[in-house]
């Protein structure tokens, strides 16, 4: 059995402001590069593969967690939110004729306008998973955590979630041939000085 730690980038501008990033490549913020500097896997992380979205939020926390340049792949970029990637949820929320919909009420066929839907994560993300040798830390988006996470816990985006996506934590799935299960979170050890 495989261990698969998911681990969410730090944050961006546009996380502090509500917006929407999808695939739009926004750097981290200098509250996040400090913060994220201080912080370390938890042990028996060490000697596990490190890899990221290619999106530069992803990389940059992957390197400033873990000291290591992580392999990227693009199997983990973020779910295209299509034209809706700069706006605010909250706007898009309060026009009922824009479509958005909350993700409770998405299913895996939901579809931002000229976006991806779950379904379509989900079939890059399930062979990338299969596709695991060893015990690997994924430092991603919350985008691919949930699709992951739905797969392993049947969640199918129909009513609240049965885990919530936290920053500063892995969550650790166990991975065999016939079974993905979520097994916990860690939180990432801060270092003192």
């Amino acid at each position: 059995m495989i261990r698969l730690g998911l681990m969410r980038h730090g944050h961006t501008a546009w996380n502090r402001a509500g917006q929407i990033q999808g695939r739009t490549d926004e750097p981290l913020d200098a509250e996040a590069r400090d913060q994220l500097s201080r912080l370390r896997l938890p042990d028996g992380w060490h000697e596990a593969d490190v890899v990221a979205s290619p999106l530069s939020r992803a990389t940059e926390t992957a390197r400033l967690v873990t000291g290591r340049m992580p392999h990227t792949d693009p199997a983990l970029i973020e779910m295209d939110w299509g034209a809706w990637e700069g706006a605010k949820g909250v706007e898009l929320r309060r026009d009922p004729a824009s479509g958005f919909e909350d993700i409770e009420d998405w299913g895996w066929d939901y579809r931002p306008p000229q976006g991806e839907t779950p379904a379509e994560l989900r079939a890059r993300l399930v062979p990338w998973v299969a596709g695991l040798q060893r015990d690997t830390v994924a430092v991603c988006h919350i985008g691919v955590m949930r699709v992951i996470l739905a797969f392993a816990t049947k969640w199918n985006f129909d009513g609240p979630a049965p885990f919530t996506v936290k920053r500063n934590r892995l969550f650790v799935l166990h991975i065999s041939a016939d079974q993905w299960m979520l097994t916990g979170t860690e939180r990432l050890v801060e270092e003192t000085a």
